[in-house]
């Protein structure tokens, strides 16, 4: 015959459970407050499509693995976050798209992304139809013929002479002002320097960072970057017109200029100190 239980027992047992609920509910309560208190930076934070072409090395590469890396990719990943280890909500979360550097304008005037980086240099011309962040890199245009060509030493030699360059570039844009200049456009830096090496033109007119670094780590051998900078250029964060993330892009490159992060990721990528950076284009 069952025991029969002690009513001091199921009143006790009752009491427990109440305990119980109410201090689940406690917990939930403190839970929702401090989530409101200190939102999720996933939740919060917009999401930027991003345009980058991963053929601009060391701005943008792109592994075996299909990863991106690079200077300008470091640069947007901590723009998004620009006080790394400080509890904040983030400006914006970065979903890069791979795009061909001479349809980047395009997709955001028809604002297919939100923004755009790959070494892209503030123009006026560029700026009647897209807008732009204040300067995040010092950059210039040099002359880059084979090792053993030495007729070409700077922009007068040019003349009359194979120019390669990228379509859509400011590249582009230069080697028309060159008298006499058969120029070939190409899709991307390892399809010009090929035709260098090939002998297929004379020189290539080009970003002088992106091919001082590819000399330098082995990836251009028989190549040589001759005279001094043919242009001074800064390139920026380019964006649709009237874009509502502008703000919070350029206050987040002030930032990491102020508290360090630029100059690590500069020092990272071109193992120099980097140059000053004006607050706007002009």
């Amino acid at each position: 015959m069952p025991h029969a239980q002690c009513p001091t027992t199921t009143v006790k047992l009752i009491n427990y459970k109440w305990q119980q609920l109410i201090f689940s509910l406690g917990c939930m309560l403190l839970i929702i407050a401090c989530n409101n208190l200190y939102p999720s930076t996933n939740q919060d934070a917009k999401l930027l499509k991003v345009a980058t072409d991963p053929t601009f090395i060391p701005f943008e590469i792109q592994t075996a693995s299909g990863k991106l890396e690079g200077f300008d990719i470091d640069l947007m990943r901590a723009l998004a976050q620009p006080n790394p280890g400080i509890a904040q909500v983030a400006l914006f979360t970065v979903k890069f798209e791979n795009l061909p550097f001479d349809g980047m304008i395009s997709a955001l005037q028809a604002k297919r992304v939100d923004a755009a980086i790959s070494g892209i240099t503030i123009t006026a011309e560029r700026l009647k139809t897209i807008a732009f962040s204040r300067p995040y890199f010092k950059a210039g245009l040099a002359i880059a013929v084979r090792q053993d060509n030495q007729n070409i030493k700077d922009f007068n030699s040019l003349q009359g002479k194979k120019i390669a360059v990228q379509i859509g570039s400011t590249g582009a844009d230069f080697a028309k002002t060159i008298p006499n200049a058969k120029i070939s456009t190409f899709n991307s830096g390892p399809e010009f320097f090929q035709d260098l090496l090939n002998g297929n033109v004379d020189a290539v007119v080009s970003d002088a960072f992106a091919t001082l670094y590819a000399i330098k780590n082995g990836k251009l051998k028989g190549i040589k970057v001759v005279a001094d900078l043919l242009t001074e250029e800064y390139y920026g964060i380019a964006t649709p017109k009237d874009s509502p993330h502008l703000d919070a892009i350029n206050k987040a490159i002030a930032t990491l200029l102020s508290n360090g992060t630029y100059k690590q990721i500069y020092q990272k990528w071109f193992n120099a100190e980097p140059p000053e950076l004006p607050e706007s284009w002009k």
